[in-house]
């Protein structure tokens, strides 16, 4: 029989879920507000390993490009000696812009697996066909997270 006190989230089973991954982009894109920079925090995924990471970047570097996924990108494709990355899964904790999701889909990636919808400026506001047609994509997972630790950056700023 069921009980709910002993029923386990598929998450705590499967210690390689979307939900452990978005965790470590999470810590990523904490470092990137302790930074000054707008958090975004993003990783890929091969074969269960982390193999590329990053987090926005753009005020320390003092270049545009410097987005969380596109570092994540760039050292994943260092680490794997490849510019495609089929077999790959990137996390990050907001939905992508135009610029990385070009990115993203000249790299092939398999899934992109993000947080919080970007309104403004995500990519799916312009064309949700900009991702590679065999890339498949996941949203919303830890968004409420992502969320505010966004709401919390742009809060302090104003303040």
């Amino acid at each position: 029989m069921y009980s709910p006190r002993f029923f386990i989230h598929p998450s705590a089973m499967n210690p390689f879920s979307h939900e452990y991954f978005m965790e470590q982009a999470l810590d990523l894109a904490q470092r990137a507000a302790e930074a000054g920079e707008i958090p975004v925090g993003a990783l890929v995924v091969c074969q269960q390993r982390i193999v590329g990471k990053g987090y926005n970047q753009t005020e320390q570097l003092n270049d545009v490009t410097a987005h969380a996924e596109i570092i994540a990108l760039t050292a994943a494709s260092q680490y794997l000696g490849s510019k495609y990355l089929l077999d790959c899964t990137l996390y990050v904790t907001l939905e992508p812009c135009v610029m990385c999701a070009g990115a993203i889909f000249w790299a092939q990636v398999g899934e992109v697996v993000f947080g919080a919808r970007d309104e403004r400026r995500g990519f799916s506001r312009v064309s949700p066909s900009l991702l590679h047609p065999k890339t498949r994509l996941v949203g919303g997972i830890r968004a409420d997270e992502s969320q505010a630790l966004l709401r919390k950056f742009f809060r302090g700023l104003r303040t």
